[in-house]
């Protein structure tokens, strides 16, 4: 069926919010569970009208609009977030290095998309969950340049023979996700005989999720970026210049140059200060819509004066259960190094005197990261499985006594490891302990970058 104008088909669309996939679903098409795609799929066929397909036009090529159904679901803190990342078209490496942004494939099929929302439901069943809010979805300008960053630099790697090492944390709001079951989904890439991973443009989930809080939720972000800054200068280079004329004051002299409270002891103080820097009141950094579109994470580090960092960086506390239930490509970690950007705040101490409470703490800069794809499926794969290995087989734990207190050892992989992540508690009392999938009794556990491997990132 064709819809004459884009009014007609939105209309329509509206005609699906508050029903099930089961009231809709003509064509008995969710009687197979295993269907890959089939909540998608019984909307084009049973509400739409046309045949499903994997054409590379729109979904509705006479309006230029595609269709995609997408989940969002609610979490514990009763917010809301996209369920995954909205995946778009597959990338034809050979076929795409020929392209311009306005000809690439990506743009020809997405340039309006009708986004159909429906909530995620845990212990339902497909057919249960309904249509939430229907809505077509234009790029915002300031948005559309950094998209228009990201296309080419997933190009950059495309063009260098280079596709095997593309990351999402490459980009900041389009990305190239991994598309197929596993590693055999293979495809030739130019300037390189080193097969590549199938690869398809795909909005982040966390650009999702910040659609989701604008047009389910309402909620307003704060940009510090706007579309002539962006056509001038990348992300990167925009907060370079925000930071830059602070370089070389203390902490104190930066909040008192911004009217900041100054209290280092406070766990709010830097991210204060760093919005502040942006230009952004108060210390929600997830409020800031380049950082949330783009899941870019803030990390302070502290250099002493020989300019390594003062300590390790640590990040969330382990789930062994999900840890040990997982394939290595679908693993929580995996996921959090290849989707992640990280903010580093840089800082230095002026004395070597650690014990000194009153050492000032310099400014020295920020860095945007990512970590290299090569290092998240080599090193940080070394972790994943040496930690598989040792609670399949059982870890060894010690408990030592020391004066009053009781000291815990076990054999997860140290900072010896492999020189860039380790396994540690967060804290020395042990008194906060999980059981592991082994049955065994531990500490709470935590990921941790070696301080080493962090100096040399920096």
């Amino acid at each position: 069926m064709e819809y004459r104008t884009t009014e007609e088909l939105m209309t329509k669309a509206q005609e699906a919010v508050g029903k099930t996939f089961g009231e809709i679903d003509l064509k008995g098409r969710l009687a197979n569970t295993k269907a890959k795609g089939g909540l998608g799929q019984v909307i084009e066929e049973s509400f739409f009208g046309y045949k499903v397909n994997s054409d590379t036009r729109p979904d509705f090529e006479e309006l230029g609009i595609e269709l995609k159904v997408t989940p969002f679901k609610h979490n514990k803190d009763k917010s809301i977030s996209a369920k995954e990342r909205l995946v778009l078209n597959i990338i034809n490496y050979m076929d795409e290095v020929n392209t311009t942004f306005e000809t690439s494939s990506f743009w020809k099929k997405n340039e309006k998309i009708l986004l159909m929302f429906y909530e995620w439901l845990p212990n339902y069943e497909p057919k249960d969950f309904y249509i939430y809010k229907s809505i077509l979805f234009s790029y915002p300008a300031a948005d559309l340049e950094i998209i228009k960053q990201d296309w080419q630099t997933i190009l950059e790697k495309i063009r260098s023979g280079k596709a095997h090492e593309i990351s999402e944390g490459d980009t900041n709001y389009l990305g190239a996700c991994t598309k197929g079951a596993n590693k055999n989904s293979l495809r030739s890439q130019p300037n390189s005989n080193i097969p590549a991973m199938q690869r398809a443009f795909s909005l982040k989930q966390s650009y999702m999720t910040a659609l989701l809080r604008k047009y389910v939720d309402n909620e307003e972000l704060v940009s510090f970026a706007n579309q002539s800054d962006l056509k001038e200068k990348s992300l990167e280079s925009l907060l370079n210049d925000k930071f830059s004329p602070y370089i070389g004051l203390t902490d104190k002299e930066i909040a008192t140059t911004l009217s900041v409270t100054y209290n280092k002891g406070s766990k709010s103080f830097i991210p204060s200060l760093v919005s502040s820097l942006l230009g952004i009141k108060g210390n929600s950094l997830d409020k800031i819509e380049e950082f949330a579109k783009a899941n870019i994470q803030f990390k302070t580090v502290r250099l002493e004066r020989n300019g390594k960092p003062k300590e390790s960086m640590s990040f969330e506390n382990i789930d062994f259960h999900q840890w040990t239930s997982e394939s290595w490509e679908e693993s929580f970690i995996r996921e959090k190094f290849t989707s992640t950007k990280f903010l580093f705040v840089i800082f230095e101490f002026n004395e070597t005197e650690k014990k000194n409470p009153n050492r000032k703490l310099y400014f020295r800069g920020i860095k945007l990261w990512n970590m290299p794809l090569p290092t998240i499926d080599q090193e940080i794969k070394q972790i994943w499985e040496e930690v598989n290995r040792l609670i399949n087989q059982g870890l060894h734990i010690e408990f030592k006594k020391r004066g009053k207190k009781i000291e815990e050892t076990n054999n997860l992989p140290k900072s010896a490891f492999n020189g860039v992540a380790h396994i540690k508690s967060k804290g020395n009392n042990g008194k906060d302990k999980i059981v592991l999938p082994n049955g065994q009794t531990i500490s709470k556990q935590c990921f941790w970058l070696n301080r080493g491997y962090v100096a040399e990132i920096i």
